[in-house]
């Protein structure tokens, strides 16, 4: 991190600009956004400082890292589909706080 905030630093006092402002007005035109002065000022300095990024992540070596479509691994967490005995109405029962029978007691909610 300490690498990339210099090098933005660096380029800002140089003025290295990788996107002008009347290139982010005409994207805006183009997009039918309506800006002020201010917005596109601050507009173009967050633009181009993610186009330096991404100058900082093209340098990257990415030989032998293959593609992938997520940050972290997936997994499936999914259990295979087998056949199980089912729970007993009795098992189902046995925690619940109130009980009718075979079926849950519940208070009644009317509005």
């Amino acid at each position: 991190m300490y690498f990339t905030n210099n090098y933005l630093k660096q380029h800002r006092r140089n003025k290295l600009l990788k996107i002008t402002e009347e290139e982010v007005a005409y994207v805006a035109h183009l997009a039918r956004l309506d800006f002020t002065d201010e917005e596109h000022a601050k507009f173009t300095s967050q633009l181009n400082d993610i186009l330096l990024y991404m100058d900082i992540l093209n340098k990257v070596d990415t030989t032998g890292i293959k593609p992938m479509s997520h940050a972290i691994a997936l997994s499936n967490a999914f259990r295979n589909d087998e056949e199980q005995e089912s729970l007993s109405v009795e098992a189902s029962l046995a925690n619940a706080p109130d009980s009718n029978g075979a079926s849950f007691k519940v208070p009644k909610v009317i509005e």
